[in-house]
């Protein structure tokens, strides 16, 4: 028996596995972009919530430029959060240097309302 064989009548090219032949499949390469932690994240989301949307952008090869995608806005989304809260509550920099504990406290609030924000507006929907 062949160790790979060439089907004309679907144009798949299959590997001998033992007593079968499996065809042989491979994704499409994409391009690799670098996925920071929101990406992290709503990638872990969608693989145990919606399988299927998951299984359609790696299968078509869109997967890693989605997840780019929803990082950047995730973090354009949380940076401007934490300008605008800090600027409406009056976090300054004068604060900073007149109150550093206070202000440390008040920046770690603001930080995580932004990102229960952005958790619930991008990445688990």
């Amino acid at each position: 028996m062949k160790k790979v064989i060439y089907d004309e009548k679907n144009g798949l090219w299959y590997e001998l596995q033992g007593d079968y032949y499996i065809p042989c499949l491979k994704l499409h390469e994409e391009e690799q972009q670098p996925i920071g932690v929101w990406g992290q994240r709503h990638l872990r989301y969608i693989k145990q919530h919606r399988k299927v949307l998951y299984l359609n952008l790696l299968t078509s090869g869109k997967l890693n430029r989605y997840l780019a995608d929803i990082d950047k806005q995730a973090e354009e989304m949380f940076s401007q959060l934490v300008k605008q809260m800090a600027e409406r509550e009056g976090v300054t920099e004068q604060l900073k240097a007149d109150n550093q504990m206070e202000w440390v406290g008040r920046m770690n609030n603001i930080r995580n309302r932004s990102i229960e924000i952005v958790n619930a507006e991008i990445i688990f929907i």
